[in-house]
């Protein structure tokens, strides 16, 4: 063989053992560029899930977190109706012991009362037995009768009084007449007039 056929046979050989090098790195490039790809999509994939997830995540959250400020914020409410509440019930609570205070004294002047209502009514009971017994009104009655005979005697005495009183002033008449009559007599004499003869 000729020495160019040799060398060009060589480079024929290094050339196709070139190509088939490029061809075979090709390959791999390719094959590893379909396998980044394939990662990198599953990458991004798994990236946009986490995101998802996370935002998700964040919005629950949220929600979370504006139910626990509506929870706090009925919380407060529930303190302050409880503050409220209490504040009625101590202001309660001092009204119903002024009512006992006032009761007790109220009980204590109905007991008092009783008391005094239960006495009166010993006294009554007594003196409806008495009135039962009749002793007093047997000594009514004769006070009653004793009275009548005194008012009696009393009207008696009065009549003879004013008898005696009507005999007494008719009796006084008769002397002021007679003094009368002597003293114009007497005035009579002295002047020496007719005597009166008329009798004494």
């Amino acid at each position: 063989m000729k020495p160019t056929t040799i060398i060009l046979s060589l480079v024929a050989a290094a050339l196709a053992g070139v190509a088939v090098v490029c061809v075979s790195a090709e390959n791999d490039a390719l094959n590893k560029y379909a396998e980044l790809q394939e990662k990198t999509t599953n990458d991004l994939r798994i990236a946009r899930n986490a995101a998802t997830a996370a935002s998700l995540k964040a919005a629950e959250s949220e929600v979370k977190a504006k139910a626990a400020a509506k929870d706090a914020e009925s919380a407060a409410a529930k303190v302050t109706a409880a503050a409220d509440a209490h504040k009625k019930t101590d202001d309660d609570y001092a009204a119903a012991k002024d009512a006992l205070a006032k009761n007790a004294t109220k009980i204590a002047e109905l007991e008092k009362a009783r008391s005094e209502s239960a006495a009166r009514v010993n006294e009554l009971t007594a003196e409806v037995a008495k009135l039962r017994d009749g002793s007093e009104v047997r000594e009514a009655n004769a006070k009653s009768k004793k009275a009548e005979t005194d008012l009696e005697a009393a009207s008696a005495a009065l009549r003879e009084a004013n008898s005696k009183m009507a005999e007494i002033e008719k009796t006084f008449a008769t002397l002021t007449e007679e003094n009368n009559r002597l003293k114009a007599r007497s005035r009579e004499i002295g002047s020496g007039s007719t005597p009166d003869h008329r009798p004494l």
